[in-house]
């Protein structure tokens, strides 16, 4: 293999003299084996974004010859259509906070804007990986913006797949409306409810996390982009710093905008950590729906057995007909690796010193996989179970039949006393509490009827609340 000698301040190696990457790439990878997982494809491309919009100002700023601005924009675009990611060789957990990252996107655009000017890779002296493809930047304003950038491309997909969820919840509420059940709590007998309001109320809790969602998005538009090294924004020009930004929403086509204290950006991660916090809230209510599916699904035939999942796969390698609810088991399995990596996160974010954090990889590679991972987990959710659920209508009305619960209708009319004494009596004799009250001349036949009427007892109907018409009454203030 035929190679080319390039050199750092560490010392010289070989490189492979096709390589886009360089010397400090390749170190990089002797450095860090780690995950042996490539840094995120998104993250490659968010890279890119920023080094384009960083080589537009310098050019506009007169420091960046036209010929080297074009060549970078070219390379960058490259890379944003996906081309050269075979190039980022580094691992996606690395120590120095992201240089290792910062200068393999800095090593493939200036080998590939080499290459576009026609000459050979490695030849610096055409365009710099440092005075050109990083100019007006550091590691640290271009790794946390990256980040940010990337965690928002990301968010919009789960967002797309919780809110499809949300939607699926809602006409199971409509569908399953009219169906009395039994509601529970701390998982004994309660009082009766409508099978529609505890998909309403899965559908509810789903609403405020995409609610969430937004906001934990748009906590991340803030930059500290011509910061560079600390926040002082040494090396970057005035120009620079005053439209940086409005580049960068042209390329993005997205609202990023320059944080007052660079200082602040630069040191402080708590909007990760906040990002985190909110897809942790939202994996803690994906599996305690999952849970409560798995529960109202148990048996079939001495549980709960009140709704039926889509059966699947098999259960058992040993019990023929098994079926388990495995959509719902792999979806908690998600929101417990969700809810590991908010610790994670909050770790890393708490660790950094001074001027700089120098823990970003860990944190991008743990909050980018809780993001897609919550995004795959609610798709899978929707498709693969909440759509094919289906009610067991009759048994759920012969379970309230049977229950002591709707006792707790009674209390207004015969009083707490006389509604427990007939609660405790029918669970001791199997017969209804309905049949027991008339018998006992408490209440008359009719009396019961409008008593104990579902609609009675269970309370109003819910509207189908409009996520996209609340989202824009609270962006509106």
């Amino acid at each position: 293999m035929r190679t080319r000698t390039e050199a750092d301040s560490i010392g010289v190696m070989e490189v492979p003299a096709e390589a886009y990457y360089g010397v400090q790439a390749l170190r990089a990878k002797e450095n860090f084996p780690i995950t042996h997982q490539q840094l995120h494809p998104e993250f490659i491309k968010s890279m890119a974004k920023l080094k384009k919009a960083a080589a537009i100002t310098n050019r506009d700023a007169g420091l960046l010859p036209l010929n080297i601005a074009s060549a970078i924009m070219k390379a960058c675009d490259d890379l944003i259509a996906g081309k050269f990611t075979d190039a980022f060789i580094v691992d996606a957990i690395q120590g120095g906070a992201g240089t290792s990252a910062n200068m393999n996107a800095n090593e493939v655009i200036a080998n590939r804007a080499i290459e576009i000017l026609g000459g050979t890779k490695g030849d610096y002296s055409l365009v710099h990986p440092n005075d050109h493809v990083n100019m007006a930047q550091s590691t640290n304003d271009i790794i946390p913006s990256a980040g940010k950038l990337t965690a928002i491309t990301l968010l919009g997909d789960a967002i797309k797949e919780l809110h499809r969820l949300y939607e699926a919840l809602m006409d199971k509420a409509e569908e399953f409306d009219s169906i009395l059940k039994m509601g529970r709590t701390q998982l004994q007998d309660a009082v009766p409810m409508r099978l529609g309001q505890s998909f309403h109320a899965y559908a509810s809790v789903i609403h405020r996390d995409l609610l969430r969602l937004e906001d934990a998005t748009h906590t991340l538009e803030m930059l500290n982009m011509g910061g560079t090294a600390i926040g002082s924004s040494i090396n970057v020009s005035p120009l620079y710093l005053k439209n940086i930004c409005k580049n960068l929403n042209k390329i993005t086509k997205g609202n990023f905008y320059l944080a007052d204290d660079l200082f602040d950006a630069t040191q402080n991660l708590d909007g990760f950590v906040s990002v985190s916090g909110v897809l942790k809230t939202c994996a803690v209510n994906l599996s305690k729906m999952c849970n409560d599916l798995r529960l109202l699904s148990s048996g079939p035939k001495t549980g709960i057995g009140e709704i039926n999942l889509p059966a699947r796969q098999n259960g058992s390698s040993i019990m023929p007909g098994k079926i388990n609810p495995v959509i719902p088991e792999v979806v908690s399995q998600v929101a417990f690796n969700i809810i590991g990596h908010d610790y994670t996160i909050t770790m890393a974010a708490e660790a950094g010193q001074l001027e700089l954090n120098a823990f970003e990889p860990v944190i991008f590679y743990t909050l980018f996989e809780s993001i897609e991972t919550l995004g795959h987990a609610a798709q899978t959710l929707t498709d693969n179970c909440i759509l094919g659920i289906t009610a067991n209508e009759k048994h759920c009305k012969d379970l309230v039949n049977a229950s002591a619960g709707i006792a707790t209708a009674l209390c207004p009319s015969i009083g707490y006393a006389a509604s427990a004494a007939l609660a405790k009596e029918s669970l001791k004799t199997d017969v209804p509490v309905r049949e027991l009250a008339i018998a006992k001349g408490y209440v008359t036949t009719e009396e019961a009827d409008k008593l104990l009427d579902p609609y009675t007892m269970t309370g109003k109907r819910y509207a189908k609340v409009d996520y996209y018409a609340c989202r824009k009454a609270v962006t509106q203030g």
